[in-house]
């Protein structure tokens, strides 16, 4: 004959998955609000563009924050980068970007020239370096790693990652170091490849942490109504 599961027990299991539940729901509302900060600041900087020196993308105190900036400099010869599990318009592809070398001094930082499709048999694309001695955009922070572990794989013309390790990018571009933030070009200018000035467009909106969010309140509370109802079942059989 089988033994039935002591009710304290089930009382402790219960609590311990609705509080699971409720942490992860505690956590896609803190993804919530921290991309909320995120578009409303880069949103102040997109009303205004008061550009500001390219040399500001080496500042470690600001690698979090959003700037407009432009300046002088020159695109590096060597190896393009390319991320890797890029979509557009509901096409996968990369994001291509170059290391430009600002006039005034500084870190060489990447510029992110675009996106570009990959055929079926994923040729990489062959990068242009473009041939302009001054840019202007957006100065962000590289796009998130998730979970997504840090793959490199390069030849003479590229550089394939899967996320944007700055460090281990700048070591295979046998540089001493990039700048911790990289520059989203101005859609305006004549240069590259697809782009915009979108900065979620291969993650999560705020609206979908809020969504997930509920899901899992939803689910704490129900294991804590189905672990009450048994209880109370349990007693009065006894």
């Amino acid at each position: 004959m089988s033994r039935r599961m002591p009710v304290w027990m089930g009382a402790v299991l219960a609590l311990a998955v609705a509080g699971l539940f409720a942490a992860l729901g505690a956590w896609q509302l803190g993804r919530m609000h921290a991309k909320d900060a995120l578009l409303q600041a880069s949103a102040q900087v997109l009303e205004h563009r008061r550009a500001q020196p390219l040399a500001l993308a080496a500042d470690p105190a600001r690698r979090s924050d959003y700037d407009w900036a432009a300046g002088p400099g020159l695109f590096l010869p060597g190896p393009a980068v390319l991320l890797d599990n890029q979509n557009h318009a509901g096409r996968a592809g990369v994001r291509a970007y170059r290391v430009f070398k600002p006039a005034a001094g500084g870190l060489p930082l990447l510029v992110e020239l675009g996106w570009l499709p990959l055929p079926g048999d994923r040729q990489l694309p062959d990068i242009v370096l473009p041939d302009v001695d001054e840019v202007s955009g957006l100065l962000l922070p590289p796009p998130s790693r998730g979970m997504v572990a840090s793959v490199l794989e390069h030849d003479d013309a590229r550089v394939l990652a899967t996320v944007l390790d700055l460090p281990g990018l700048a070591s295979a571009l046998q540089l001493p170091a990039l700048a911790p933030r990289v520059l989203r070009l101005d859609p305006a200018l004549p240069v590259g490849y697809a782009r915009d000035l979108e900065l979620l467009p291969n993650t999560l909106t705020p609206e979908r942490h809020l969504g997930y969010a509920v899901q899992w309140f939803a689910l704490a509370v129900a294991v804590l109504v189905v672990a009450l109802v048994t209880a109370l079942r349990s007693r009065r059989r006894r």
